[in-house]
Formats: structure tokens, sequence, C-alpha cells
């Protein structure tokens, strides 16, 4: 019975311990880290977005602990023990091709509001950093877009003025059949053109939005969720609980081998 009093004592205790600590404030964001693609939406491409490393070296940088610990007014020496990052897995394995979503979390005394501050901070600076390739990727595809818009727009002008002017011009009875013939013809070989350039122009802008979507939704990274701070104990109830019970297990132990001889005395003097 010592083994199990250790243990339950033990337990108990340091659940005690872990409530006694004081209370402190924990932060955690969600990132997305992204998949980037190669150029026209072709296949996945390695980059910082797919190093698993990534995220544990950007936020614990000295100059991004520098940069957040001015924003918040958290110092960086405290802000460094603080931090602490998560693969967020299905399966609890990392898979080939998968990119995981990412926990950032901060915990302090500081403040609820600079603890989500400093939690969203170093997420900013994460998404700020993998996302370069697939930012300027996006930029190029947006001009794309925007000029496809433009040239569609300048197309359609130019069809409704030649339908317009072909009107005017069967209308206009003053003008000799033969000219009319002609001006009609040639706007309609205007208007045929100008169609055929209309649909080319349709389908590149409509090829340039889809892989304006797939680089926004699929590639980028992104914070998933923001920060939002919840109090907790300072230390881990249930590191504490399961570290004081391996302790009092491992007393009652000691205890019942320590006690074994003497009860076995008694029992041979009774």
């Amino acid at each position: 019975w010592l083994p199990i009093g250790g243990l339950l004592l033990g337990a108990v205790l340091g659940l005690a311990l872990a409530l006694a600590g004081g209370s402190v404030w924990r932060a955690e964001t969600i990132v997305y880290l992204g998949q980037p693609f190669a150029p026209l939406g072709g296949g996945q491409i390695q980059s910082l977005a797919t190093n698993p490393r990534t995220v544990g070296e950007i936020v614990r940088a000295e100059a991004v602990l520098d940069d957040v610990s001015s924003e918040t007014g958290i110092a960086t020496a405290k802000l460094r023990s603080s931090i602490s990052t998560k693969e967020l897995v299905a399966t609890g394995q990392p898979r080939a091709g998968v990119t995981p979503l990412i926990e950032i979390g901060v915990k302090g005394d500081d403040g609820p509001r600079k603890i989500e501050a400093a939690a969203d901070g170093l997420a900013e600076r994460v998404v700020d950093d993998v996302s370069g390739y697939v930012q300027q990727k996006v930029d190029r595809l947006e001009q794309q877009v925007a000029v496809s818009r433009s040239q569609l727009e300048a197309v359609e002008a130019r069809i409704q003025a030649a339908q317009q002017q072909q009107t005017r011009i069967n209308q206009d009875q003053s003008i000799p059949l033969d000219q009319r013939l002609l001006l009609s013809l040639n706007l309609n070989s205007v208007i045929t053109t100008a169609d055929a350039r209309r649909t080319a122009l349709q389908d590149d802008l409509f090829e340039a939005e889809q892989l304006l979507i797939l680089a926004e939704q699929v590639e980028k990274s992104r914070v998933v969720e923001p920060a939002a701070a919840v109090k907790t104990t300072a230390r881990s109830s249930r590191t504490s609980l399961l570290v004081g019970a391996l302790l009092g297990l491992l007393v009652g132990i000691v205890a019942a081998l320590a006690a074994e001889p003497v009860l076995a005395r008694r029992r041979l003097t009774g």
C-alpha cells in the first residue's frame, strides 16, 4: 500500500503546487504556411513554407524577438523563454506533400493584451518571411488580371462602336448602296476580328483569375486564427500531476523496501 499511497499523495501535492504557483496568460495563434506551386499552376516546390524548422527558427531569431519586444513592451529575455511552437497534424505524424498548421503560443504575466500582441506579432513575421515568392506571384497575377480586364473593356467598346456605326450606315439612305455594302463589310470584318480577340482575352482572364485564387487561398501563408489570451496556471497542471505522482511512487517504493525488513522481524518475534 505504500507505493499506491505515495502515488496518490504525490499526484495531489503536484497538482496543489501547480494551482498555488499563480496564474499567467497564454495566447495561441494558428498559422497556415501555404503550399507554393511552380509558375502557371505546376507541381509543388520546396520553399521556406515546406521546411519544418522554419517557424521555430523565425520566432526565436534575435531580430524578431527585439522587434516584438519593442512593439509589446515585453522584455526580450522574458519573451524568448515564453514562446512555444507546435505542428497541428491530424494523424500525429507529418505527411509528405501536406503543409501542417502551426500553433504559435506565448505565455506570461504581462497582461492579456501584451501576450496577444506578442503572439500575433510573431505570427505576422512568420507569414511575411515565408510568403516572399507567393506574394510576388500574386502581384504579377493581379497585374495580369488588371491588364486583361482593361484590354477586354477596350475591345468591348470597339465592338459596340462598330455595331453602332454599322446601324447608322444601314439607316442612312443618302449613302449609295454600293458604298453602304462596302462599309458594312469592313465593319463586319472589324467586329469579327474584335470578337475573336474578346474570346481570347476572356480565356486569358479566366485562367489568370483561377491562378490568382489558387495563389491566395492555397499557396500563400496566412494567419488562420488570431491570438486570444486565456488565464492558465504558471506551471502545467498535467505535468505537475505526473511528476508528483512519479516522485510519490518512487518514495513509496523506497519506503516499502525499507519497511519490509522491520515488518518481517515483527512477524518473527510476534
